[in-house]
């Protein structure tokens, strides 16, 4: 018995110092390519390299169905009060298209906080799960859109292998696919994986309330109506509220009120857009009711918010 457990502790070492290794393996490849501070797109479709060289406070941010690896630095997430804290050993994994808050804790000049993102590919996924030699999880749903989990060595060799296609570009067309399919079972192996499953597999409850929750993303500027939206993901009204608020920690109509607040943000800030022309684009009738929405929201009203991101942006141009 005492031979079986060392046996077992020492399988254990193995396996933790072979994952620690290829850790620093994909924050070696993932820091090659990403030379860029912020977001470095790369050749590979859904694929985005991450490097970030300063902490900052708390942002509104957006998490589409996704897997971000992270191999240094540490990351706060804030969805509906439940926190995701994400370090060098983790990863995200989102399942739903999702407004949070997000802030980063720990990364400099000499220690950047660098991840991977990976945009999931649903087809892809469900086409994986429907393998039949893919053993079913023992562990319960996950209550949220969002999971953090554990990287492990299989995961993290076949993100370096994706990353190392970046050195052969002719090659991305046949053999990313490839890989894609073997980090999506990579996921589908950890215990973060049974939300993915729910909302991939046709007819589940997550699955129908993710079908509205993509309806509503794209529609978001249409008076919102719960017999409609209930329609789509075809099911009661009083059950869509349930399986709505337990995958985003929100309602339907608050869901759209932060997507149309975000996305009025993003016109004013990055096309130049005033306050009553977003406002009106986004879906808002009253521009008083949006002025006084997005105070609450951001802290600040429109433009004076708009001027201090700007401000900040060359603050931060001019410090880098």
């Amino acid at each position: 018995m005492e031979s079986k457990v060392a046996k077992q502790t020492e399988n254990r070492k193995v396996q933790n110092t072979a994952t620690i290794e290829m850790r620093k393996v994909l924050a070696r490849k993932i820091e090659a390519h990403a030379q860029l501070r912020g977001e470095n797109t790369t050749a590979i479709p859904g694929l985005a390299l991450y490097r970030r060289t300063r902490t900052t406070a708390c942002y509104r941010a957006s998490y589409e169905p996704s897997l971000t690896v992270f191999v240094q630095g540490r990351k706060r997430i804030n969805l509906g009060g439940t926190i995701y804290l994400c370090d060098g050993s983790s990863f995200l994994l989102s399942s739903i298209d999702v407004p949070a808050e997000s802030q980063i804790l720990e990364a400099s000049e000499q220690v950047p906080m660098l991840s991977m993102f990976l945009k999931l590919d649903m087809p892809t996924v469900r086409e994986v799960i429907s393998r039949e030699e893919l053993p079913e999880p023992e562990t319960p749903v996950q209550s949220r859109g969002l999971a953090v989990g554990e990287t492990t060595v299989g995961l993290l060799g076949a993100c370096a292998r994706l990353i190392d296609l970046l050195e052969t570009r002719e090659d991305i067309p046949f053999l990313s696919p490839l890989i894609l399919r073997e980090i999506v079972y990579r996921i589908l192996r950890t215990p973060q994986a049974e939300r993915l499953r729910a909302i991939a597999t046709a007819g589940d409850l997550s699955h129908r309330t993710a079908r509205a929750i993509a309806w509503l993303r794209a529609n978001y500027a249409r008076p919102l109506h719960m017999d409609e939206l209930a329609a789509v993901a075809r099911m009661g009204v009083s059950t869509l509220h349930h399986q709505f608020r337990g995958l985003t920690a929100m309602s339907p109509l608050q869901y759209q009120k932060q997507i149309r607040l975000q996305t009025a943000r993003q016109r004013m800030l990055l096309d130049g857009m005033d306050a009553t022309t977003a406002a009106y684009e986004v879906g808002y009738e009253s521009v008083s009711q949006f002025n006084r929405e997005y105070s609450r929201f951001f802290g600040l009203p429109p433009m004076r918010d708009i001027k201090a991101l700007r401000d900040s942006k060359v603050l931060a141009i001019n410090a880098a």
